[in-house]
């Protein structure tokens, strides 16, 4: 058996599963759906949740395994892959020496501390950062 035969056989057993979910759900109806969780049964819905989230992991695993494999296999993209994630780092870093964290009351009653605080700017600034350089880099078209 080939890998193209093992992907399409698997694709075809979680489409076939997610068809028979879907059809719990609606077999169920959303009157029904909706009292069941006004009283916390999720039963209906959680199994599409955790198909999805099964799919999602197997799209992540199957992502990074073969795009590490090739990164692998050539030493001229493992040199470029090794320096644009220093390079990120290196933002990261920056980002996070220029934000400030403050102990911030949240609404329901909870403190966000001021690591947390600092994280979040930390992750601002780097979206900002990456987007200036995105953005030079292309020569400020937005076309």
């Amino acid at each position: 058996m080939n890998l193209e035969k093992i992907t399409r056989i698997g694709c075809i057993a979680l489409g076939v599963v997610g068809v028979i979910f879907l059809a719990i759900v609606f077999v169920s109806g959303d009157d029904s759906i909706k009292m069941a969780a006004a009283s916390g049964n999720y039963g209906a819905i959680t199994p599409i949740i955790i198909l999805s989230q099964i799919i999602l992991l197997i799209a992540i695993i199957v992502t990074l395994t073969f795009s590490l494999r090739a990164i692998a296999k050539d030493k001229a993209k493992m040199k470029n892959a090794l320096k644009s994630a220093g390079l990120f780092l290196v933002v990261v870093i920056i980002a996070f020496v220029l934000s400030s964290g403050v102990e911030t009351p949240m609404r329901d009653g909870k403190v966000l501390s001021a690591l947390s605080s600092k994280l979040v700017g930390t992750g601002i600034r780097v979206f900002y950062i990456l987007s200036i350089i995105a953005m030079w880099i292309n020569g400020f078209s937005w076309n």
